[in-house]
């Protein structure tokens, strides 16, 4: 049965990393993963949107997958269903970022499992917005 990390390592990763990729990133405002990830962008992380329909969100070069992206990443946070994830884990295990973080809603424990036996921290079912004003603005 999967179990989150502890807050202290998540704490922990949010205060050591930069580049963070978003995949499912909504251009739409009112979309959760746009506004999660404008709100990380004012919190100063680099946002690399990964979303094959579109150049551009938030103002930043979107990519069609992360192997596309240049730069190394550190966490790929999940904005997708919960069955369409074990790509983007296999994906994610190829350019080995620190961690990979499932949102709120997106629980696949087998990928979760497969992340984790490849040496990836695993967030699942959080949301990086609420755990970073949890954690590091509290």
């Amino acid at each position: 049965m999967f179990s989150n990390p502890k807050d202290e390592q998540i704490k922990d990763l949010l205060q050591k990393v930069k580049n963070i990729a978003v995949v499912g990133l909504s251009p739409k405002q009112e979309r959760p993963s746009n506004g999660v990830a404008n709100y990380l962008k004012s919190q100063g992380y680099n946002i690399i949107p990964v979303n094959p329909g579109h150049s551009e969100i938030l103002g930043e070069k979107s990519f069609p997958d992360l192997k596309s992206i240049p730069v190394e990443v550190d966490i790929v946070d999940v904005f997708r269903k919960p069955d369409t994830v074990m790509p983007i884990v296999e994906e994610a295990l190829e350019i080995n970022p620190k961690a990979i973080w499932f949102q709120e809603g997106v629980i696949n424990e087998e990928a979760a499992q497969k992340a984790q036996d490849g040496g990836l921290m695993v967030v699942m079912d959080r949301c990086m917005l609420k755990e970073y004003k949890k954690l590091i603005e509290s």
